[in-house]
C-alpha cells in the first residue's frame, strides 16, 4: 500500500476514462441518515470514498472529469467501492454570488428524482470559470436537459424556489466541521477520506493520476487491513 501512496506524487497521467452515465441506474442513491451526505453505490461494498466537493471549484472539475473520479464510477459500477458526497457551497462567499448555493440545491433535487449521479456528472462538465457565477437557475434547468428523466414540474420548482435552501446550508456546515480543528473552514476541496482516513496534502495528486487512484482502490478493496495499518 505504502509503494501505491509514493506512486502519487509521479504525475502519471493516464489515458482517460469515459463514464457518459450509460449504466448510472445501476447505482443506487440516496440522502444519509445524518441528512446531508449523498450515498451512491452498492452500501455492502467494503471501499467507502467520501469526497468534498464545492461545485464551482475548477480543481473538483478536474478530479471528475480527468482524475480519479471516472475510475472511481468503475469501481462503483463493478461493485468494490460506494461513494459519498458532502456538498460545500463556500466559494460564494469567496467569489461572491450563489452558483454553488443554487447548484448544491439542484442536485439535492436530482437525487429525489434519482437522477444525482447523472446532474452531478453533467454539471461538472459544464462547470464555467471559476470566477462566474453562472450557475444560475437558467442554466440549471437548461443542463438538467441532459438528463433523461429530470426535467419536470418538480424539479423545475426546487431549482427556481431553492426548495432544498437548509440542506445547501447544513451540507455547508458538515462540509466545515469535517475540517476539525486544524482546518475550521472546512478541509479544502476536492477531498478524499477512504474507509475513514482522508488522503494526507502531501499525497493529493493522487486524486488526479486516475491510474493510480484506480490502483489504490484496487489495494484497498484486496487488503483494506494494509490500509487501516498504513502509516499517513
Amino acid at each position: 500500500m505504502a509503494t501505491v501512496l509514493m506512486l502519487a506524487g509521479c504525475g502519471h497521467q493516464p489515458a482517460e476514462v469515459t463514464f457518459a452515465f450509460e449504466n448510472a441506474e445501476q447505482l443506487p442513491e440516496k440522502l444519509g441518515k445524518d441528512g446531508t451526505t449523498i450515498l451512491v453505490g452498492d452500501p455492502d461494498a467494503n471501499v467507502t470514498v467520501h469526497l468534498y466537493e464545492d461545485p464551482r471549484c475548477p480543481v473538483c472539475k478536474e478530479f471528475e472529469t480527468t482524475g480519479g473520479s471516472p475510475q472511481l464510477r468503475q469501481a462503483m459500477l463493478a461493485r468494490r467501492a460506494t461513494a459519498e458526497y458532502t456538498l460545500a457551497s463556500f466559494l460564494d462567499d469567496r467569489l461572491g454570488g450563489s452558483g454553488s448555493k443554487k447548484a448544491v440545491n439542484a442536485l439535492r433535487a436530482a437525487l429525489e428524482k434519482g437522477r444525482f449521479v447523472e446532474y452531478h456528472e453533467v454539471l461538472y462538465a459544464n462547470q464555467p470559470e471559476e470566477s462566474l457565477d453562472e450557475f444560475t437557475d437558467a442554466r440549471l434547468l437548461e443542463l438538467a436537459d441532459q438528463v433523461q428523466g429530470l426535467r419536470g414540474p418538480e424539479f423545475d420548482a426546487a431549482v427556481k424556489t431553492m426548495k432544498y435552501r437548509s440542506f445547501v446550508t447544513a451540507s455547508e456546515k458538515a462540509y466545515e466541521r469535517a475540517g476539525g480543528a486544524k482546518d475550521p473552514q472546512g478541509p479544502g476541496t476536492p477531498t478524499a477520506v477512504i474507509n475513514d482516513r482522508r488522503i494526507p496534502d502531501e499525497y493529493n495528486g493522487l486524486l488526479f493520476d486516475g491510474g493510480t487512484f484506480a490502483e489504490l482502490l484496487r489495494g484497498i478493496h484486496d487488503s483494506p487491513w494494509e490500509w487501516e495499518q498504513t502509516a499517513l
